[in-house]
Parts: C-alpha cells; sequence; structure tokens
C-alpha cells in the first residue's frame, strides 16, 4: 500500500510496521511515530512539522530528499541505522537516548541540537555546525574538529577524548 500525497495532521502511529512503503509528497503536522517500523522508506519531498519518532525502528531513510523548507523533527530512544541526514538544516532537533548507528551528517547546520546520550557508532559528522550542540553522555562518536565547528558544543568526558584523536597525540 502506498501513501503518497497524503496528509497526516495531529496523528499518532502506533506499533505499525511501515517498512518498505511510500510516502512521497506527503505531509506530517504535529504527529508521533511510537514502537514503529519505519524501514526503507521514500520520503521524497514529504514535509515533517512538529513529527516525533519515539522508539521507532529506522533503516536506510534518506532523509536529505525530504521537503528542506518545511522539516521539524525529532528522535527519542530510537534505532537509526544507514541513514543520510545530509545537506539539511536540523538546527535544534533532538537525537536523544538513541542508537545511530552508521549514519550521515554532512554540510548540516545543528546548532543547538542534541544527541544526548546516543550511541552514534560508525556516523559521520563532516562539515557540519554544531556549535551550542549537547554530546552529553553520548559514545562512540567520531568528531573532526577541523571538518566541523564544534564552538561551545557540549561533551562528556571520558568520550570528549575522542576529539583529539585526529591530532595523533598520546594522553597520559
Amino acid at each position: 500500500m502506498a501513501y503518497d500525497n497524503s496528509e497526516f495532521e495531529s496523528k499518532t502511529f502506533t506499533d505499525i510496521d511501515f517498512s518498505g512503503k511510500s510516502f512521497i509528497n506527503s505531509s506530517f503536522f504535529d504527529c508521533k511515530f511510537e514502537n514503529c517500523n519505519i524501514s526503507n522508506i521514500d520520503f521524497t519531498n514529504s514535509k515533517f512539522r512538529n513529527t516525533s519518532f519515539v522508539n521507532c525502528k529506522i533503516l536506510g531513510i534518506n532523509f536529505s530528499k525530504c521537503n528542506k523548507f518545511i522539516l521539524n523533527f525529532e528522535f527519542e530512544k530510537c534505532t537509526v541505522s544507514t541513514s543520510i541526514f545530509s545537506n539539511l538544516n536540523l538546527k535544534s532537533t533532538k537525537f536523544i537516548h538513541s542508537q545511530i548507528t552508521d549514519c550521515d551528517f554532512e554540510n548540516n547546520n545543528l546548532t543547538y541540537s542534541s544527541f544526548e546520550g546516543t550511541d552514534l557508532r560508525n556516523t559521520l559528522f563532516n562539515n557540519a555546525n554544531l556549535s551550542f550542540a549537547s554530546f552529553k553522555d553520548a559514545t562512540n562518536y567520531s568528531i573532526n574538529p577541523n571538518q566541523n565547528n564544534i564552538k561551545k558544543a557540549k561533551f562528556s568526558l571520558p568520550e570528549a577524548m575522542s576529539l583529539l584523536e585526529v591530532f595523533d597525540v598520546e594522553i597520559l
């Protein structure tokens, strides 16, 4: 079943397997996805305003194909893997207490975003503005300070030591 060109407002989706579905040109305004499987979905030109994903499995989504002018969502306790968030303005976006693995954040505005308590294993940050972002209690991130703006970003020890890896120094 395809959901192309659909509009959803103030809708809560609970315990639904959407894997492989198509939501091309769809709109989600003030919606919530809870305990859903959102894998391999086509969200080309879809709009998200105040949409949250809670405890969802999100695999293989190219969010960079979404409508870039109406894009506001957040993720909490989600498993997000092999997804692309590149070339998006994700200012103040929450990615909290989640597992975000093998994802790409390239050419992003992530100022004031939160990755608190999130495992970021094998996730790429390149040419991202991470100023004022919070990585409090985040783990397994690899952020090159020479390729990303991390001014005033918040990091927790001991994980913050990973920021020095690019400099090939020994910490004693």
